[in-house]
């Protein structure tokens, strides 16, 4: 008999925040949060490492029946089990399906920065793709491309997630999707972007250990100035040297 489809759990008012609270004040794994509040593993670890999010405060699903005690206390004990939220009375929250995405105004400085990443490192997402994902318009798009835009010198290519303006799953699904339509394998091209990331991680480390060989042999190598066998310079006979003072 197949097994029963994977439901959807209703979606939290705040769910990052509500993360946040709950790697504060709970003992449960990044996978047990991140079930819970729909969010990736690696969203779970950044918040935790303040990564993204520094300075939002945690939003108690206690107090907002979201949650229970009790079954917070279950999922500690078990970490395989998986987070239920509480029944609640109201109506749940519902979200727009269609529409543009809603941008705080403190971020939307940032779009055209996330923009230009887009641009950069993945060529394969279309412009339609990315007035979905980072909440912009097709002439927004255009300017960053050609360089027309006002604040093209101050532009800082800079990933979308880490600007708060998607999540890192969602990218990661607009871009699988861009890449599958472009006739690219995903995975074949991650195991690529792995592959290049490992050379720069060894070829940084290669110059670290280089910089700190330098820094421990004392740093320039005087030697070569030196005469061999510690014998002092020539002197220049008395005949042949030159007052100093003289005409």
């Amino acid at each position: 008999m197949a097994a029963a489809p994977k439901t959807k759990a209703p979606s939290l008012l705040m769910p990052k925040a509500t993360a946040v609270w709950l790697i504060e004040n709970t003992m449960l794994t990044f996978r047990q949060i991140a079930d819970f509040t729909l969010l990736t593993e690696i969203e779970v670890e950044a918040l935790a490492n303040e990564e993204i999010g520094r300075g939002l405060v945690g939003r108690n699903p206690l107090e907002n029946r979201e949650l229970t005690q009790d079954e917070i206390t279950r999922c500690e004990a078990d970490t395989s089990a998986r987070l239920k939220q509480a029944k609640r009375d109201l109506p749940p929250v519902k979200t727009r399906a269609k529409g543009p995405r809603y941008t705080p105004i403190s971020k939307r400085g940032d779009k055209p920065d996330a923009i230009a990443y887009i641009l950069k490192n993945h060529t394969e997402i279309t412009d339609a793709q990315i007035c979905k994902l980072v909440g912009t318009t097709k002439p927004t798009i255009a300017s960053v491309r050609d360089r027309s835009h006002p604040n093209t010198p101050n532009l800082r290519p800079r990933h979308p997630a880490e600007l708060g303006l998607c999540t890192y799953q969602e990218f990661e699904n607009v871009l699988t999707k861009a890449l599958k339509a472009a006739g690219k394998d995903p995975e074949t091209l991650k195991a690529q972007m792995e592959a290049e990331r490992a050379k720069q991680e060894e070829f940084l480390a290669q110059q670290q250990q280089a910089e700190d060989a330098d820094k421990a042999s004392g740093g320039f190598d005087f030697s070569n100035f030196l005469s061999s066998g510690g014998a002092e310079p020539p002197k220049v006979p008395d005949s042949e040297e030159k007052d100093p003072f003289s005409d």
